[in-house]
């Protein structure tokens, strides 16, 4: 299970490319391609090592003005980016 505060850093063994929808993805160790919406795109980015799981929330709450932080939906795509091989746990603080 994927904590509040663990850390995501992005593998690097991949291309991207921003298309005006997100972006698109090509996963050089696995052969694929992904098409990330904006929101994953910008989970994707934030996942540096610097900002938890929760802090991430909180960047995509203020970045499309929503009501409450979106915790479950970004634990959702966190989830989906290390199935995928996009992003590794880095740290947990």
């Amino acid at each position: 299970m994927l904590g509040e505060n663990d850390r995501y850093c992005k593998t690097g063994g991949f291309d991207q490319d921003e298309v005006v929808d997100g972006y698109i993805v090509y996963n050089k160790t696995k052969d694929r391609v992904h098409f990330l919406n904006p929101t994953a795109a910008i989970v994707l980015e934030l996942c540096t090592g610097v900002l938890t799981a929760l802090e991430i929330a909180e960047v995509v709450e203020r970045t499309f003005s929503l009501p409450q932080k979106p915790i479950g939906p970004v634990r959702d795509c966190l989830a989906s980016l290390l199935s995928e091989g996009l992003i590794e746990t880095c740290g947990i603080s």
